[in-house]
């Protein structure tokens, strides 16, 4: 048995002619899965989103070709009817294709309408899971997503929807009487809209929001704030995306877990915590 394979388990062979859909989380290569760690190295062709960074994409084989297909809400970006041909056309070429996008393809990252694509032109292809922005963006910033003393559910929300517009759809007084925690991707712009919404339908104005800006990279900022100073607040700070918004009372545990704190800062802070959770 050679060394590698003491290191690593055995992996699937990626066939020539099929699409592996994969998702590369939220910036930090760390973060990959061994799956897509593999799927790098043994692509000919790599399909990537503009979320992916270069330290991910250094990560391909030596003589990948790399194919960017970035969508960007505002920017000039690659139409999806063009981006699905592609996949489709390289793989029927006989190639091994990777359609690597940042996060997890299917929350709210369309690998859903690749991969029914796919299935209905008759291409072979393997979805592989990648860890969403959200958990991994507010794991990064100290924040655990639940606590069993804080919610015991949460509530994942687009900020726009299909047609670029807000989510005019949605519940919101089901939403603000619901799950303790929400987390809104790209909300930015839409952000103050949806704060709006949240507070007229009931939701407490002094909520804890945290603002996550490039979650896991080495440009990651991170705004703490409450619900109706939010919007104001992440454009003060100069917050760009891509970034998560996370509402709710888990925001708080920040102070005891902050990856930047002394632990001296941390250990007064969950004592603090203690004290409200005996108080309340």
């Amino acid at each position: 048995m050679s060394e590698s394979n003491t290191r690593f388990p055995e992996m699937p062979v990626f066939e020539p002619g099929s699409v592996w859909l994969v998702g590369a989380g939220p910036g930090d290569p760390g973060l990959l899965s061994l799956l897509a760690f593999h799927a790098l190295s043994q692509a000919d062709d790599i399909v990537y989103d503009a979320l992916v960074g270069d330290g991910i994409l250094a990560l391909a084989g030596t003589g990948a070709v790399l194919h960017h297909a970035g969508k960007r809400g505002g920017k000039p970006s690659a139409k999806q009817a063009d981006i699905t041909e592609k996949l489709i056309d390289l793989a029927n070429s006989g190639r091994k294709v990777l359609r690597l996008k940042g996060g997890d393809p299917f929350v709210f990252g369309r690998g859903g309408e690749e991969a029914l694509a796919l299935a209905a032109a008759g291409v072979p292809f393997r979805l592989v899971p990648g860890i969403t922005a959200a958990v991994a963006g507010l794991a990064y910033a100290g924040i655990p997503i639940t606590d069993r003393c804080v919610n015991s559910a949460v509530t994942f929300i687009t900020g726009h929807e299909a047609g670029g517009g807000p989510p005019e759809g949605l519940d919101w007084p089901a939403l603000a009487s619901g799950a303790p925690v929400l987390i809104l991707y790209m909300a930015l712009k839409h952000l103050a809209w949806m704060a709006e919404r949240l507070i007229g339908a009931g939701l407490d104005p002094d909520t804890p929001v945290v603002l996550i800006s490039k979650a896991t990279t080495e440009d990651q900022k991170i705004v703490e704030t409450h619900l109706s100073a939010a919007a104001a607040d992440a454009a003060a700070a100069g917050i760009e995306a891509p970034a998560i918004v996370a509402i709710g009372d888990v925001v708080e545990l920040r102070a005891a877990l902050d990856p930047s704190a002394t632990p001296q800062a941390r250990a007064r802070a969950v004592l603090e915590v203690r004290r409200k959770r005996d108080a309340g």
